[in-house]
């Protein structure tokens, strides 16, 4: 449980900028995982892992206005402050992206309920966790969730070991208190798409990351998950939105972009650092993904 709950946050945090001021540590939050971050002023467009366990981020300091849309969707906004949160148990990836106010800095806490923890407050309920499932809120203000979240923050910051009975009073109290006021139960067991589990995710991403100047091997990353070609790249896609192959050619040229603004690089060391052996190849990628030329964008 401990190691799946790391791995899905290591997972969004990965993806997501900014800067990590607080983690959870020890057996106290054997059934958590909390971060807490220090956000970018701005940024465009951001996409967010779809993920097995319900994550609620809770606005610590600051404002901000933050807009989120599905894939395929239109754009939606809200403005958030100090006390807002808000909770998902996605199936499917997203995307968002959000202007910080830059009167005071715009931190937040991210905190995973691990599903033992879920299905156990669940159960003391009387409901059925299999039928349930955590409805998605977006810059909600709720006083209880900000009290139970402020003393879970304290905690973190604590020089000493955590308290275990109290951190898990704390968990326990909110969990419940979620459930009974944003859940949503089905009459029927609900079928989520095949999604890659987070510490496979994450083991993808990480070899992808680091080789980006080696050709794209479906068969070694399906393997390295230990599942089929077929079954991977359909968990990989319900997960990030996109096929394994599409992940991996955006990352080069978010890597090429880098260097162009970066670097004193030529556009050809450029193209060979990141596995293009031809220029003119790597410039129509780079086109086909920014709408720019290398050139053109390093001008930029």
């Amino acid at each position: 449980m401990r190691s799946s709950l790391r791995a899905a946050s290591y997972a969004l945090e990965d993806r997501i900028p900014g800067r990590k001021i607080g983690q959870s540590r020890g057996e106290a939050w054997k059934e958590a995982e909390a971060q807490i971050f220090r956000r970018s002023q701005q940024e465009e467009e951001v996409l967010v892992p779809a993920v097995a366990e319900p994550l609620l981020v809770w606005v610590i300091s600051g404002e901000a206005q933050i807009e989120e849309r599905e894939l395929t969707g239109e754009w939606t906004k809200a403005e958030v402050r100090t006390g807002s949160f808000f909770l998902t148990q996605t199936d499917a990836p997203y995307l968002m992206r959000w202007q910080v106010r830059p009167e005071c800095p715009f931190e937040v806490l991210h905190l995973y309920l691990g599903l033992t923890l879920v299905d156990r407050a669940a159960r003391s309920l009387g409901l059925n966790p299999l039928r349930l499932r955590m409805r998605d809120i977006s810059a909600a203000q709720d006083a209880f969730v900000s009290g139970v979240l402020t003393g879970l923050t304290n905690e973190m910051q604590r020089v000493y070991s955590n308290s275990s009975l109290f951190v898990n009073g704390l968990l326990e109290s909110l969990t419940i208190h979620l459930l009974r006021h944003y859940a949503e139960t089905h009459s029927t067991r609900t079928h989520k798409p095949a999604q890659l589990p987070a510490w496979k995710l994450r083991k993808a991403l990480d070899h992808m990351e680091a080789h980006l100047a080696e050709p794209f091997d479906l068969d070694f990353l399906a393997g390295l998950c230990g599942m089929s070609r077929f079954h991977f790249s359909r968990s990989f896609h319900n997960t990030m939105g996109q096929t394994p192959s599409r992940w991996f050619v955006r990352q080069r040229v978010e890597q090429a972009k880098k260097l162009l603004c970066q670097s004193d690089k030529s556009i050809i060391e450029i193209a060979l650092t990141i596995g293009y052996e031809s220029p003119s190849h790597f410039a129509q990628v780079f086109r086909r993904e920014t709408g720019v030329s290398p050139r053109d964008y390093r001008k930029l």
